[in-house]
């Protein structure tokens, strides 16, 4: 009999000690899809990259010109002249390239500018609403980490005393 009490008040207690624990998830990918300016940030980045494109179009169309003009009148340039149009088509090769690279770090840069003000928000409101209705974790479906965890499940500073850091 008192093997069974103990089960009961063993069983009673560590649910006592579960539910002091509550837990949440949340797709962010979802929640990123519905906010409304994500899809004003996404236009402007796939404007922003179009008119990359067509910088480069134009200069990838004038290198094609220079070449194909090289190649028609090869023949009749004297060795000056071929050098300096090898030179000149180059040197736009070596623009394209410097251009893409640019182009590429431009549209990083200006996506993460218009992107993290949405993230924030977002990672403001589920903060919010954690606190709000004591959950003690948050966890992310859809990349599968925590987005929000209540301090004071932090062990660090006992692994700290424990390693004498």
């Amino acid at each position: 009999m008192k093997k069974y009490i103990f089960i009961f008040l063993l069983s009673l207690l560590s649910s006592e000690i579960i539910g002091q624990n509550k837990f949440g998830y949340i797709d962010s990918q979802e929640l990123l899809l519905l906010m409304p300016e994500r899809k004003t940030a996404e236009n402007t980045i796939q404007e922003f990259a179009k008119s990359l494109e067509s910088q480069l179009s134009s200069m990838t169309a004038e290198y094609q010109q220079r070449v194909q003009e090289y190649q028609n009148n090869e023949s009749s340039y004297t060795d000056l002249v071929k050098q300096d149009k090898i030179a000149e088509i180059s040197s736009l090769e070596q623009r394209i390239q410097a251009f893409q690279q640019n182009a590429q770090q431009n549209l990083q840069e200006k996506e993460q500018e218009l992107l993290e003000p949405i993230l924030t928000k977002a990672r403001n409101a589920i903060e919010e609403v954690a606190k709000s209705g004591n959950y003690t974790y948050i966890f992310d479906k859809s990349i599968g980490s925590i987005l929000y965890a209540n301090e004071s499940e932090n062990i660090l500073p006992q692994v700290k005393k424990k390693l004498g850091l």
